[in-house]
C-alpha cells in the first residue's frame, strides 16, 4: 500500500497532512479511552506489539509492487481485534515511521500519505466492529463472517486510499487507471487470507489463557462487552 514517491507532491500534499492528522487526533482519544479502561501500562505494551507486528507485515512477509502501489499483507483486522483499536493505529505509525527510516528512507517523504492509508480504514473497522460482532460476544467467538466482514472493510479501504491519492496526485489518464485498477485485483486476494489468521490467532489465544486479565491483549478478546 506504499504510494511511490512523487505521485503525491508539492501544495497537494498539505491533504495527506490534514487526513493523517485528523486519523490521529481520533487515535489520541482512543487511546486516553484505553487508558482509561487498562491502563498505561497496557496501552504501551500492546502498542509495542502492534508495532513490531507492522514492522513483520512490512519487511518479513511476502510484499511486492503492482500497478501504483506495493502489496503488504497488513493484517488491520488482526492487529484491531487482539490489540484494541488506540494500540493498533499506534503501532501502525510506528511501524512505518520505523520501517521508512532505516529501511526505506525514499519512501518517508510519503509517510503521510501512507499514514492516512492506514489509520483511517483502521478507524474505519473499529466503527464497523460495534454494528457486526454483537456487544455480548467475545472476539475469540467470532465468525468467518464476521470476520471476512472487518477484513473486506479494511482491505477494501486501504486500496480505495491507494486509488484517490493516485488520481488526486497524477489525474485520471489511461496509465494510472490501469495501474490502479492493477493494484486493486491483486489486493483483493489479501481479504481472502486475513479472516483465516484473525480465526486462527484468536484460536490460539483460546489455548493461552493466562492472557486474560494480563493486559497484554485487548480485554475484548476474553470478555463479552
Amino acid at each position: 500500500m506504499h504510494i511511490e514517491p512523487g505521485i503525491v507532491h508539492g501544495a497537494k500534499m498539505a491533504l495527506a497532512y490534514a487526513t493523517a492528522a485528523g486519523g490521529a487526533t481520533v487515535a489520541a482519544k482512543m487511546a486516553l479511552d484505553t487508558i482509561r479502561e487498562s491502563g498505561v501500562a497496557s496501552l504501551a505494551v500492546r502498542s509495542g506489539l502492534a508495532t513490531v507486528a507492522t514492522f513483520v507485515f512490512f519487511e518479513l512477509l511476502p510484499h511486492f509492487p503492482v500497478g501504483v502501489s506495493e502489496v503488504h499483507f497488513i493484517l488491520g483486522s488482526t492487529l484491531l481485534l487482539m490489540l484494541g483499536a488506540a494500540p493498533a493505529a499506534i503501532g501502525l505509525a510506528l511501524g512505518l515511521l520505523i520501517q521508512g527510516m532505516f529501511f526505506a528512507p525514499t519512501d518517508l517523504p510519503m509517510y503521510f500519505v501512507n499514514l492516512t492509508t492506514l489509520l483511517v480504514p483502521l478507524l474505519a473497522i473499529s466503527a464497523l466492529a460495534k454494528k457486526v460482532i454483537a456487544p455480548g460476544t467475545r472476539y475469540l467467538d467470532l465468525s468467518y463472517v464476521q470476520a471476512l466482514k472487518l477484513s473486506t472493510a479494511f482491505q477494501g479501504g486501504v486500496v480505495a486510499w491507494v486509488a484517490f491519492w493516485a488520481f488526486y496526485g497524477q489525474g485520471f489518464g489511461a496509465e494510472t487507471m490501469t495501474s490502479v485498477l492493477a493494484f486493486g485485483g491483486a489486493y483483493m486476494m489479501v481479504v481472502l487470507i486475513e479472516p483465516l489468521a484473525d480465526l486462527a490467532v484468536l484460536a490460539a489465544a483460546k489455548s493461552l489463557r493466562g492472557l486474560k486479565g494480563s493486559g497484554l491483549v485487548n480485554p475484548r478478546v476474553y470478555n463479552a462487552a
